[in-house]
Order: structure tokens, then sequence, then C-alpha cells
């Protein structure tokens, strides 16, 4: 398993070669895989004689729609395919180490994307809500002293995202890559004068899986929501519903 970072697997012959690493073709396979399941679980649906495929859709469907309004408030509901489209595809990247994948998560490039992505959508909205002047404004109070630590703390919040999120894939990605290492070489100290049996890697069985349990399942689905709900509390609080004069009053 490379810990150095994702390989460069080949370059497009333009521009002076565009590399094209393993974060880019796995992404690209996660995407695959999931419009293939979106097509899968979206066909033949009913309204009377639902399936338990069906059920078990409409079941996800509903937790996530509760997780939004609970979160981000039911104006913001139309949140709730790009929201659904982040935890599974951050889930899906981050899982790709169960199938020999380097998982896209684990590059920073992919998380930078999510965090840029969100960085863009609370601006967008602040704009809108309070347009440009009360934007700006905003960054001054409570008092425009503090002006300078209002500004680190709006670049601070996706940067951290990022990091977050990378570093927890990254780290298991590397501490799992070591154990299969030190595992292979134990093994071939002890059982490498065997003929035959000496060129088998024994000790890599058991404790790797159990590690990978850990790290490639429970890691990327905490992960998924973390970055998920940190994405819901940022926008959602960037767009909250407007209040009427009468009730401000």
């Amino acid at each position: 398993m490379n810990v150095n970072g994702p390989k460069i697997l080949f370059k497009i012959p333009v521009l002076g070669g565009i590399p094209v690493t393993e974060t880019v073709v796995n992404g690209w396979i996660v995407v695959v895989i999931l419009s293939v399941l979106c097509f899968f679980l979206g066909r033949n649906l009913s309204a009377r004689n639902p399936s338990k495929k069906q059920i078990f859709v409409e079941k996800i469907f509903i937790m996530l729609q509760n997780l939004i309004k609970g979160t981000m408030g039911e104006h913001n509901m139309f949140f709730l395919p790009y929201i659904g489209a982040l935890f599974a595809y951050s889930m899906l990247s981050s899982l790709c180490g169960l199938v020999g994948l380097r998982a896209p998560t684990g590059d920073l490039n992919t998380t930078v994307a999510f965090a840029l992505v969100t960085f863009f959508l609370i601006q967008f909205f602040n704009i809108k809500n309070k347009g440009v002047g009360g934007w700006l404004k905003g960054f001054t109070e409570p008092v425009a002293v503090i002006t300078p630590l209002n500004l680190i703390s709006e670049i601070a919040s996706p940067i951290s995202m990022a990091f977050r999120h990378f570093g927890n894939i990254a780290s298991g990605i590397v501490i799992t890559g070591l154990i299969y290492g030190a595992l292979a070489g134990l093994s071939n100290i002890l059982l490498g004068w065997i003929p035959v049996v000496g060129s088998i890697p024994f000790l890599q069985a058991g404790l790797p899986a159990i590690l990978s349990i850990y790290f490639d399942v429970f890691t990327s689905f905490l992960q998924a929501y973390i970055i998920s709900m940190l994405t819901m509390v940022y926008v959602g609080g960037a767009n909250e519903p407007k209040v009427p004069v009468a009730q401000k009053q």
C-alpha cells in the first residue's frame, strides 16, 4: 500500500502532459458506482405495492430529510440532493480501501474541493440575504476592531473542514500501510527459512482486517457524517429563514 500519496497512473498528452492520479481515477469509479446504484434503486417504484428495496430507500430518504430539516430548517430542503450526494460520495470514497483502492478522500485535493463548495455557498447566501454592504458589515461586528479575527475565522472554517476529513482518512491509510509492511517483515523473519511457506506473509492475516473495520468502515461513515453536518450548520447559518417585519416589531 502506497503511503507517500496518490500515484500518477498516466498523463494526458496535452499542455506538456496533465498527470492523472489514483485520486482522479478512483473518484470517477465512485461516481460510476453511485450512478449505477441510483439507477437501480430508482427503478420500478410503486405507490401501492412498494418492494423491500423501495422501503429501504424511502427510510434512508426520510432520515436524511429529517436531518436536514432539523439542522438547516425546512426552508433549506432544496439542499437535500447536495447533502445526500456529499455524504454518499465521501463515505464510498473512504470505503475504497476495503477493495485495495486508495481512498480519494485521502487526498487533500478532494477534501479541499468539498470545503470550497461549502465556503462559496456560505458567501453566496450571506450576500444574497444581506446584500454586499450587509455582508461586508458582518465582518466588523460586534465591534470593528475584531474585523481581522472575523476574516481569519471565515477563512479558517473551510481549511479546518478540509484538513480534518483528509487527516483522518490519510492517517488510516498510513497506519494500515505501515502495519502491513511491519507484519510482512516479521513474517519473513519468523518463517522465511521455510521453503515455499516462508514466502507467504501469514502474519498479515487477522490484525489488518480488524483495523480495516475501524479505519475503512467506522471512520468512513463518521467523517462523511461530520463533513455533511458541518456543511449543513455553516450553510444553514448563512441562509436563515426571513423573519416578517411584523414579527421583528
